[in-house]
């Protein structure tokens, strides 16, 4: 044990890409950091489409860039959507950006098998001790100052064991076991209420050069299908539908897929020579439900959410591993902050995690709430529940309050005070996927549009610290009172020492 009473000074919960990417954010500053994953690796997980904040960003300050680039998993350069009034589907293309050019400006398609493994054996590189097949039952709490320090935890042998610690992170995903010692409760919004229904298939088309490693995103009457390239011939397919559709997939999934593709002739054309996958971790029609929720609290005194754990946004725009590993970087500053000591003190601390994470979470579900309304199928039940004039019931402007600190634009969007008129940011956004398809899969500058510069905002100053090796990020807090990335990135300042 630790001289100060402690076995380690930080546990964290979960090893998928936020576990594995706070652990090393923390153990590459010298803390001892002990990892704890309930299953075995490589595990089965839904496959994901990055954005290049993550490949760029994050795993270039883990020290992953290399080993994403020899795995060679499928290159993006955007996503490709069949949405909006358009007939020809169009390309929001991250090469867009002034800020980017070449490979700054791609991402990856990966199988999260492999991706996961590579994060987690590259902690395991840089000091983290990684026990797998561990469950955490249950966290421990000091008696005398009800503050989180440490958790019970059962190993492969099946035996309870405490361990003391000065942080735990949960970071165990939706399905966390310890969420709710944060207090408060975990809010869903009525808005992104949704449920998927997806398999695999070798030997589908692929999209035209550039655009042949992008996620394809299909709009149709049901809801909206997800078509992504893992590899040139592996090819993840999902149905996107409102809850209420959970009977069709409780019969014979594999009709009920089947029935759905050959509702959307896109999808349906791009699969026609292909063939369902039917054995492996692949082989099984799975259904998701993506119920967009949100915690009322990230943290409380020695215990902090991040990931999945704290909050979830729906799948469309591929935030998921991004908001995962943008959370993990913010918890880290935090901790390590904590942990270093100095004239911060840990409330400071961890108020500016959740400030920026919820930020973060906001700007997302802002962007997705005008994606999902300006597509227009006034038949089509799934698309008459998305419109935001439909949306303004007490409940979807608590949520927007909750996300947001009622500051989230949706607010302007939803409010019946608004008489249903669409707010100047949507309506920018609707203005550039309106224009007609001169070309199919052309490029939309949606950049130029203040929504989706929202969502690029972060990812772009984590790409500038890490290719700079130092924060780029502004002199100026989010919030009175608040805090500022130290020049190492990987910190928390306040502004005058970091001006100095």
């Amino acid at each position: 044990m630790m001289d100060n009473g402690y076995d380690y000074d930080v546990v964290v919960v979960g090893g998928g890409p936020c576990g594995s990417t706070i652990s090393t954010l923390v153990a590459m500053q010298g803390h001892r950091v002990l990892l704890l994953e309930k299953e075995r690796f490589p595990r089965y997980q839904i496959g994901e489409s990055l954005l290049p904040s993550t490949v760029h960003g994050i795993c270039r300050i883990l020290g992953v860039e290399e080993d994403l680039r020899q795995a060679n998993f499928m290159p993006k350069r955007g996503g490709t959507f069949r949405w909006g009034a358009n007939p020809e589907p169009w390309t929001f293309s991250f090469g867009l950006s002034s800020k980017f050019a070449g490979d700054a400006a791609t991402a990856y398609q990966v199988e999260r098998m492999r991706f996961d493994q590579i994060l987690l054996d590259n902690a395991r590189r840089k000091g983290v001790e990684v026990r797998e097949e561990t469950s955490v039952v249950d966290v421990l709490v000091d008696a005398e100052t009800d503050r989180v320090d440490g958790v019970l935890l059962s190993g492969p042998d099946g035996v309870r064991r405490e361990v003391r610690s000065r942080f735990v992170v949960d970071a165990s995903g939706n399905k966390s076991r310890i969420h709710t010692k944060v207090g408060g409760q975990r809010r869903y919004s009525e808005f992104f209420r949704n449920l998927a229904l997806f398999g695999y298939f070798e030997g589908g088309k692929r999209l035209p050069a550039p655009n042949r490693g992008n996620i394809l995103a299909v709009a149709f009457d049901a809801g909206w299908f997800w078509y992504i390239p893992l590899t040139d011939e592996l090819t993840s397919v999902g149905a996107v539908l409102m809850p209420e559709a959970l009977d069709r997939a409780q019969g014979d999934r594999e009709k009920a897929l089947l029935d759905l593709i050959q509702q959307c002739p896109m999808i349906a054309d791009y699969l026609s020579d292909a063939r369902r996958v039917t054995e492996g971790p692949y082989g099984e029609i799975r259904v998701r439900k993506d119920y967009s929720y949100i915690q009322e609290k990230f943290w409380r005194p020695g215990l902090v959410l991040a990931g999945d754990a704290a909050c979830f946004i729906d799948p469309v725009f591929s935030s998921g591993v991004h908001l995962a590993t943008y959370s993990a970087l913010l918890a880290a500053r935090s901790i390590n902050t904590v942990l270093r000591g100095g004239e911060v003190d840990e409330t400071t601390c961890f108020e500016e995690f959740e400030v920026r994470y919820r930020r973060e979470y906001a700007r997302f579900h802002d962007f997705l709430v005008a994606f999902y309304d300006m597509h227009q199928d006034e038949n089509s039940y799934f698309w008459k529940a998305k419109k935001v004039t439909n949306n303004v019931a007490s409940e979807v402007e608590s949520f927007v309050e909750l996300v947001g600190g009622g500051s989230s634009n949706e607010a302007a969007l939803v409010s019946p005070a608004n008489g249903g008129l669409r707010g100047a940011a949507y309506q920018e956004l609707a203005e550039m996927v309106a224009q007609p398809v001169q070309e199919a899969g052309e490029d939309r500058d949606l950049l130029r549009s203040t929504l989706a510069r929202s969502v690029s905002k972060e990812g772009t100053r984590i790409q500038i610290q890490a290719e700079l090796g130092e924060s780029t990020d502004e002199n100026i807090p989010v919030r009175d009172g608040g805090l500022v990335p130290s020049t190492d990135g990987l910190h928390w300042s306040s502004p005058s020492q970091s001006a100095d």
